[in-house]
């Protein structure tokens, strides 16, 4: 289980962070939306990127995956309360809110 979610948390985040860092046309659009300068939407995908390179070493080594899942939880949770701030609709959190509750089960699973 804990195999499966943490290469799908992966494979999520891992272009998710690549194109904030790079700082693609749609992810510069996407932190102005939110208020953000492209270098803090850098410092995010940095940031979901050691979420992922986290949870890949965690499949070695299972408390760092845990963290990794917990740290990309907060990241998330944070994220879909941006969006509910700047008055986005609950449909433009929910992807953000979702991802959240599978790092918290991936979290949760490797306690376990």
């Amino acid at each position: 289980m804990t195999t499966v979610s943490a290469i799908a948390l992966s494979l999520v985040f891992l272009p998710l962070g690549l194109a904030k860092i790079a700082a693609v046309p749609v992810m510069r659009q996407a932190a102005a939306h939110l208020g953000m300068s492209t270098r803090l939407y850098r410092v995010v995908g940095a940031l979901e990127m050691a979420g992922v390179a986290g949870l890949l070493a965690g499949l070695s080594w299972t408390p760092l995956g845990g963290a990794a899942a917990t740290g990309l939880a907060l990241l998330m949770a944070a994220a879909a309360v941006v969006h509910l701030r700047h008055g986005d609709p609950p449909l433009r959190a929910a992807p953000a809110a979702v991802l959240a509750l599978i790092a918290v089960t991936h979290a949760a699973a490797t306690v376990s």
